[in-house]
């Protein structure tokens, strides 16, 4: 005669029948890994891709952002070109969002300000390495040209940083009655003339040399002296004065 069924002969049977378990994905662990290499050798030791990785886990709580952080490198260059881009550009990156976006942008601002603190309460022309690395962070990956002033006072300290203008892929309008017009606002008594080259090559053109020395003459007869232009691009900063070009 069988036996009657039980709860425990039904509790057996649902353990004979568990389903296994999944696997486990394959980056399972590599971001405890990368935090674990990271601390153990150093931040300067990690390659750029890792170093985005680090950063993006704050942005993306889980999940693998290696492929993420390689897309963004091979998108925008390198890293300064990524952090560079605008959000609308990052946006257009599958897996970057508004979030992403914002967060790269924040660092990005944050180094900006920490290289412009280098140039700050001290005279510029005695401060040329701080100045051109300021530079370079600021207008090095620009998707689009732009003119900017500096703006010194008697001591050649910085009054002012301002984007004067704004354009295409290959050409800023200037204004130089607008440029004299703000150091006489600011009671400037020099100038430092900033604009980058998108295309990454410094070289300034026909059309740079033309427009400084425009404002070179509109401001000479208020007495503000054009210290230097200096035109940057990803492959470096050139220095009008030191192409003797002013």
């Amino acid at each position: 005669m069988s036996r009657p069924f039980s709860v425990e002969d039904a509790s057996a049977q649902g353990q004979l029948w568990r389903p296994a378990p999944e696997p486990k994905p394959h980056y399972a662990g590599h971001r405890e890994r990368l935090r674990d290499r990271a601390t153990a050798g150093g931040l300067p030791a990690v390659p750029d891709y890792e170093l985005l990785e680090l950063f993006l886990f704050r942005s993306i709580p889980r999940g693998d952002v290696k492929p993420l952080a390689k897309q963004l490198l091979a998108r925008f260059g390198s890293l300064g070109g990524v952090l560079g881009a605008t959000a609308e550009d990052l946006r257009t990156v599958a897996g970057v969002g508004e979030a992403v976006a914002l967060d790269l942008k924040l660092l990005h601002e944050a180094t900006l300000r920490t290289a412009k603190e280098q140039v700050a309460r001290r005279p510029l022309i005695s401060s040329w390495n701080a100045l051109l690395a300021y530079v370079k962070t600021a207008l090095a990956h620009e998707a689009r040209e732009q003119f900017r002033v500096l703006f010194l006072d008697k001591k050649n300290q910085l009054i002012a940083d301002e984007i004067m203008n704004r354009g295409t892929v290959d050409h800023a309008p200037v204004y130089p009655r607008e440029v004299v017009r703000r150091a006489l606002e600011l009671s400037a008594s020099a100038l430092i003339l900033l604009h980058n080259h998108p295309s990454g090559d410094p070289t300034p053109s026909s059309a740079d040399v033309d427009m400084t020395r425009q404002i070179v003459e509109a401001a000479r007869p208020m007495r503000i002296a054009i210290h230097d232009h200096l035109v940057v691009g990803r492959d470096g900063v050139a220095s009008f004065k030191a192409l003797g070009l002013m």
